[in-house]
């Protein structure tokens, strides 16, 4: 037979093995569920904001936590940095494309819990 087609299977893509303690998207998910950074991500949503904006629109969080959150979510690519060289340096924090993807099901959860809970 000349000609023919080959018939290739499709093959599923390899996921992640989330229950390892060594898995990347494991890794991704503590910083995104970690105490501070679901509302990191949650303040980005609008707009893109300079640090100090940040420290003061999330009550309760130090500067040192605000630093390291924003440095996890920055490597795992969630968050983009920009740093303008004045004196002293500006830095302006706001979502990739990854963060806003990962940033919509955490407003749809937030919204689902503020309407349970009502008015206050």
């Amino acid at each position: 037979m000349t000609g023919s087609a080959q018939f290739t299977p499709a093959v599923p893509e390899p996921r992640y093995e989330v229950f390892h303690t060594d898995c990347p998207a494991r890794t991704v998910l503590g910083h995104v569920t970690s105490r501070w950074g679901v509302w990191i991500l949650i303040s980005l949503r609008d707009k893109e904001l300079r640090f100090y904006e940040l420290r003061e629109s999330i009550e309760g969080i130090s500067e040192k936590m605000l630093a390291q959150s924003l440095r996890a979510l920055v490597e795992d690519g969630l968050v983009w940095r920009r740093v303008e060289p004045t004196t002293p340096p500006q830095v302006t924090y706001g979502l990739t494309e990854f963060g806003e993807d990962v940033r919509e099901p955490l407003d749809d959860l937030f919204d689902r819990i503020t309407r349970r809970l009502g008015p206050r």
